[in-house]
């Protein structure tokens, strides 16, 4: 249960601190006094949305702070745990409870931060133990309730872990039936891409097949057909350089000027010895030439013999590898990579046709699956909707509703949808004799109140959680009817802890405990306080609270009277 909450900054409250306790607290107060800011403090604690509207014009960020107290071994203490924060004993003596501190902080800025037992946490990590700390309900909820959607989750919050199982399960199947029909679609719709893909693929691996390109053979034939296309030039051009090398020549060749140089410096060398070296050049020179002039020599002679008849056949082979670039725009290397690669596509293509008829009967198998889990769904459904009606229905008696009906009807329809196939409806029968009628046509405020606090009467014994906050609920309702309300509310803080925000004595009369938001203004800037009420101080806000006038007699004594009936029910 929440022991209490630190209040700052927020809204017109500038600091306050609202007790809490076991039992029933009822809050009330002057119209415009910051009740509403309570809920939104509570809702910040539990991790709701944060906006810098909520931050008092004169501060620079609002504070929430709660204390609560928890059972050490369950799930707030494991997120707790897992955040690396702290929760101390109750007290010395008592190791059944222990009390966690939940913070929040909104900056004027709209940035917002979140702490659990004093560690630092995403404000998701607060909503997740808000979800096992406190149920708010408030006005909106009635109209909430009155639509399709929320009654369908209302009923299956009722119908527990059974239900909750079979839901997750129609919502999985239908998640994959989904996706496997959109991956059949999308390959049957590109049938026809495919096939033409295919036929491209083929055509290149042909084309790359029958001409059977080596890497850089194009390079290689250009540099050929360059010789043998210019073959008597070039039997010219190295043929004069063998002739003055080592050939008949009117001045002599160069081999022979060499053998007489090497001759020369030879006999030099026998008067000088420093002419050795000179000498060894001499004779390099003698045998460079005659190298030169046999690598000349040879390609003379080959120069003869090859690439007769070649020259023809080599320039068909380079056109038909330049036909092949230019067909397929691009290097010789990279089209035959794209060929190895199109083996490869062609698999996968293959693949993919081969793939729709597995695709189809994994379809049909998801589809008679789905069925028979909406089935179940819906069968679950109907048998938690008689119990919910039956439960909320005796709720209404004791809400000054005895000949009241809830219905709840479950039609399935054919059409199977991620939450089931199933059509949920509330609908109220107010007296006998009378059509049941849905929530949103054939009920008051008054009795849309009424409906609403039965049905959490409920759905608190289907899923409990230890705290009940109820935000003027009691909105449209009067006389003994709202008696009926705080009569059940504090029969409900029996086994919670309840939270409620009204403007009825007649509903605040029946609380353990009693709060009242008071305001104050200087002309300029209001502010509200919280003051927990001692016994004088309870008549005082419900003379107040019954005649608008806090020493009416008459307000006094009906305050008194009805503070004596809700002490006679506590007791």
């Amino acid at each position: 249960m929440l022991d209490d909450i630190e209040i700052r900054s927020l809204g017109v409250i500038d600091q306050a601190r609202l007790p809490l306790g076991p039992g029933f607290t009822a809050i009330t107060g002057e119209t415009g006094a910051g009740k509403t800011m309570v809920v939104t403090a509570l809702g910040l604690l539990l991790g709701g949305r944060a906006t810098s509207d909520a931050v008092r014009a004169d501060a620079d960020k609002a504070v929430v702070e709660g204390h609560a107290v928890i059972d050490p071994s369950g799930p707030i203490a494991e997120l707790v745990a897992e955040a690396g924060g702290d929760a101390e004993p109750f007290t010395e003596d008592d190791a059944t409870r222990a009390e966690v501190v939940l913070a929040r902080q909104v900056a004027k800025s709209g940035r917002s931060r979140a702490w659990l037992g004093g560690r630092a946490v995403p404000a998701s990590v607060l909503a997740s133990a808000g979800e096992h700390l406190v149920a708010v309900h408030g006005q909106s909820e009635q109209l909430r309730l009155t639509r399709e959607e929320a009654q369908r989750t209302a009923l299956d919050r009722f119908g527990g872990v059974e239900v909750a199982d079979a839901l997750e399960r129609v919502a999985a199947l239908y998640d994959e039936l989904r996706e496997r029909k959109q991956e059949l679609d999308a390959l049957c719709a590109s049938a026809g891409e495919r096939e033409a893909e295919r036929e491209g693929l083929r055509k290149l691996a042909d084309a790359v097949d029958a001409v059977a390109p080596q890497p850089g053979e194009d390079k290689e034939l250009l540099g050929r057909i360059e010789r043998l296309s210019n073959r008597e030039q070039l039997r010219s051009d190295v043929g004069g350089a063998h002739e003055l090398l080592s050939g008949e020549h009117p001045a002599g060749s160069l081999r022979d000027r060499a053998r007489e140089v090497r001759t020369a410096v030879d006999r030099a060398l026998r008067s000088d010895s420093s002419l050795e070296s000179v000498a060894e050049a001499a004779n390099d020179l003698e045998y460079t030439i005659d190298d030169l002039a046999a690598q000349l020599g040879g390609y003379l002679a080959d120069l003869d013999t090859d690439g007769v008849g070649e020259l023809d056949s080599l320039n068909d082979r380079l056109a038909a590898l330049e036909d092949l670039k230019r067909r397929y725009d691009g290097e010789l290397d990279e089209i035959a990579e794209r060929a190895a690669d199109a083996g490869r596509r062609l698999l996968e293509l293959t693949g993919a046709d081969t793939r729709i008829p597995q695709l189809a009967e994994t379809v049909e198998a998801l589809a008679a699956d789905l069925d028979e889990a909406a089935t179940r769904l819906s069968n679950l459904r109907a048998a938690a909707a008689q119990e919910l009606a039956e439960g909320a229905t005796g709720e209404l008696a004791a809400l000054a509703m005895p000949n009241a009906r809830l219905h709840v009807d479950v039609t399935p329809g054919e059409r199977i949808r991620r939450t089931g196939r199933d059509q949920v409806q509330f609908l109220l029968t107010p007296h006998p004799g009378a059509k049941p009628s849905p929530l949103a046509v054939g009920a008051s405020g008054g009795e849309l109140s009424r409906v609403m606090l039965a049905l959490e009467v409920v759905l608190a014994a289907a899923s409990p959680v230890p705290t009940l906050v109820f935000d003027e609920v009691d909105a449209g309702v009067g006389g003994a009817a709202a008696l009926e309300i705080g009569a059940r509310l504090q029969r409900l803080a029996t086994t919670s802890q309840v939270i409620v925000v009204t403007h009825l004595a007649q509903v605040a009369a029946f609380a353990d405990h009693h709060v009242r938001i008071e305001k104050a203004t200087d002309g300029q800037v209001t502010t509200s306080s919280i003051r927990e009420l001692d016994a004088p101080g309870r008549v005082e806000e419900m003379t107040r609270l019954l005649s608008g006038l806090t020493e009416s007699e008459t307000g006094r004594a009906h305050a008194e009277e009805l503070l004596r009936r809700g002490a006679r029910e506590v007791g």
